[in-house]
């Protein structure tokens, strides 16, 4: 991979830019789960027969999600006929395990400091590449195995069950972080009733420098 060359400005415009929320279609939960990270017990994952009649509590998870960009980032696009688009066939299911992305182009000095995959999956930047995660109630490689409060740590933290590796752009944690308790469990149980699919996401890629080290 290329390094990813930084500088001080530019960081600062990137740490502004993210965590004031301003980067509205890069908005995701960026929670991709590691077999060193260990879950709380959960319930077992809802199958797809489970979505007919939504409880209130899942039906406003399903009303949040909706209209907080997390489709944009977690369900892969595909090309339509009148453009790009959601693959609603893997709803929530993250970045495409099949897809090996090349590495990621060197940007010039200057304002860009960010691209992303035409999977809108696949993020570079001075962090390094990130890749949207898993959702779905998968039990090996989504959220199957994640509790209620796992969920909520993970946004309340900023970290991967309020304990693991910090959870990485374009997921606008401080935006989130304005979901009160109620919302994040009407969230959690509206993606324990979305289709299980089995996708392993890759793991993040760090900057040259930082994975050296």
């Amino acid at each position: 991979m290329n390094p990813i060359r930084t500088t001080p400005d530019r960081n600062r415009l990137v740490r502004n830019a993210l965590l004031g929320g301003s980067v509205a279609l890069a908005t995701g939960l960026t929670m991709l789960p590691t077999d060193a990270e260990a879950a709380e017990p959960a319930a077992p994952p809802a199958t797809a027969t489970k979505r007919v009649g939504l409880t209130t509590e899942q039906a406003r998870g399903q009303y949040l999600m909706s209209t907080s960009a997390c489709m944009d980032c977690h369900t892969p696009w595909k090309l339509g006929d009148k453009g790009p688009e959601p693959d609603t066939t893997r709803l929530y299911s993250g970045h495409p395990e099949q897809l090996k992305m090349p590495p990621a182009p060197t940007l010039p000095e200057g304002p860009w400091v960010m691209t992303a995959g035409a999977t809108n999956t696949a993020w570079a930047g001075p962090w390094g590449v990130s890749f949207t995660a898993n959702l779905t109630p998968d039990i090996e490689t989504g959220l199957g195995r994640w509790s209620e409060a796992d969920f909520i740590r993970t946004i309340r933290s900023g970290r991967h069950m309020g304990r693991g590796r910090e959870v990485l752009p374009p997921m606008p944690i401080a935006v989130y972080n304005h979901f009160t308790d109620r919302d994040l469990k009407a969230i959690y149980a509206y993606l324990r009733t979305i289709p299980p699919i089995r996708n392993k996401v890759p793991d993040p890629v760090l900057p040259a420098p930082q994975a050296a080290r």
